[in-house]
C-alpha cells in the first residue's frame, strides 16, 4: 500500500480518491450496527455540505473535496454481502487505483463500540462485506477503517453471563440511544482520520489514530 512518501510519478490528471462505506440500504437498517460504514459516509458528506444521492455503479454517491483532493463518497446499494459488485463498478467508472486511492469503511464486532482501527491489509474475519470486497479486488491488501460496534463489557461480566460473540440479530437490530451517542462521537474522529489518510497517507494516519487511549 503506497503512502504520501511514494515517489512514483503519475501521468495525466490526478484520479479521484474513493471512499466506500459498507452497509444495507433501506430504512429498517438505517440505525443498525452493520450500517456504521454508511453512517460514516453520511457524516463526511454532512461536513462537506453534499448529499449522497447520485445513483451510479449500483451505489449512491457524492463528490466533494477532502484535504484538497477530489473524493467520491459511495454507499453500495447491493446489500452488504454483495458490496464488492458495486465497489468493482466504482473502481472501473472512476479509474481508481485500489492500491493507493481507495478506503473502505465498515463495522467490526471484534472492536468495542467507541473505537476504530485503520489497517492496510487483512482477512475478512467473518465480515461478509469485507469478504465480498476481497473477492472483487482479488486481494486482501486494501485499506480499511473498521468501526467498533462490539458491546463494551468487562471480561468478568462476559464470564458471569456466559457471553457469546453477537451475531446477525445484534448487527441488524436498531441501536440504543446511548450506543448511537457513543457511535456519533467516533464518526467525528473517523471523518478526521479519512482526511488525514487522503492528505498524508495511511502510515501517518495509523500512527495517530491507532494508538491505545
Amino acid at each position: 500500500m503506497a503512502d504520501a512518501s511514494d515517489s512514483t510519478v503519475r501521468t495525466g490528471p490526478p484520479k479521484p480518491f474513493l471512499v466506500v462505506g459498507l452497509g444495507n440500504p433501506g430504512l429498517e437498517y438505517l440505525w443498525t450496527p452493520h450500517n456504521a460504514g454508511f453512517m460514516a459516509i453520511d457524516r463526511i458528506a454532512e461536513q462537506e455540505g453534499v448529499v449522497v444521492q447520485n445513483r451510479r455503479c449500483r451505489a449512491v454517491t457524492a463528490t466533494c473535496r477532502l484535504a484538497g483532493r477530489e473524493t467520491i463518497l459511495a454507499k453500495p446499494e447491493t446489500f452488504m454481502n454483495l458490496s464488492g459488485l458495486a465497489l468493482a463498478a466504482l473502481i472501473q467508472e472512476f479509474e481508481v487505483d485500489p492500491a493507493r486511492d481507495l478506503l473502505v469503511i465498515y463495522d467490526e464486532l471484534d472492536l468495542v463500540l467507541g473505537t476504530f482501527k485503520i489497517r492496510e491489509r487483512g482477512s475478512p474475519a467473518g465480515h461478509n462485506g469485507a469478504r465480498s470486497v476481497t473477492g472483487a479486488l482479488g486481494s486482501q491488501e486494501w485499506l480499511r477503517l473498521r468501526i467498533g460496534v462490539g458491546p463494551d463489557l468487562p471480561a468478568e461480566a462476559k464470564e458471569a453471563v456466559g457471553w457469546k460473540r453477537p451475531g446477525r440479530d445484534y448487527l441488524l437490530s436498531p441501536m440504543r440511544k446511548a450506543d448511537l451517542a457513543k457511535l456519533d462521537e467516533v464518526l467525528y474522529k473517523v471523518a478526521t482520520a479519512t482526511r488525514r489518510i487522503i492528505q498524508e497517507g495511511p502510515g501517518p494516519a495509523m500512527n495517530e489514530f491507532n494508538r491505545r487511549e
